[in-house]
């Protein structure tokens, strides 16, 4: 009988993990695309985004009359969320993500210049990469 509780409190931690990855994942792409790939950014948004569901979660179970508090699994979430960010850091090249001079746009940029920045329109569409929805979504004299 021990054994079976005890396979069923590793099994819940190890789900907490995965979801602390999952939802470390999402946070670390809202940031590093939020800041362009700061890497100190995304990171935190990793770990921020596995906190944020972590303890959520608890505070959710802490509500329920048959459940409680159990700061192990907010633990075993986040540890998640930290694992995937020092993941990221680590497959991500950081010599190729300096920030373009200010004085080399393109044509392209130079449309979309406002008050001598670059705006988030811009680093949007100068990207080498498949349309995303918000890419979609824009109007079609902007993409022009």
């Amino acid at each position: 009988m021990i054994q079976n509780l005890w396979g069923q409190v590793e099994t819940d931690k190890a789900l907490h993990f995965l979801g602390g990855n999952l939802f470390g994942l999402a946070g670390a792409g809202i940031a590093k695309n939020a800041t362009n790939g700061n890497r100190w950014w995304t990171f935190a948004g990793a770990v921020g985004g596995s906190a944020l569901i972590g303890l959520g979660k608890e505070a959710i179970d802490a509500g329920q009359s048959n459940n409680s508090w159990d700061n192990e699994d907010v633990l075993a979430t986040i540890l998640g969320g930290v694992t995937v960010g020092i993941t990221i850091d680590i497959f991500t090249d950081h010599k190729n993500n300096k920030k373009t001079p200010q004085g080399s746009l393109s044509s392209y940029g130079k449309k979309f210049l406002k008050n001598g920045q670059y705006t988030r329109l811009d680093n949007l569409i100068n990207r080498q990469v498949p349309p995303s929805l918000l890419m979609l979504s824009l109007p079609s004299d902007l993409l022009e």
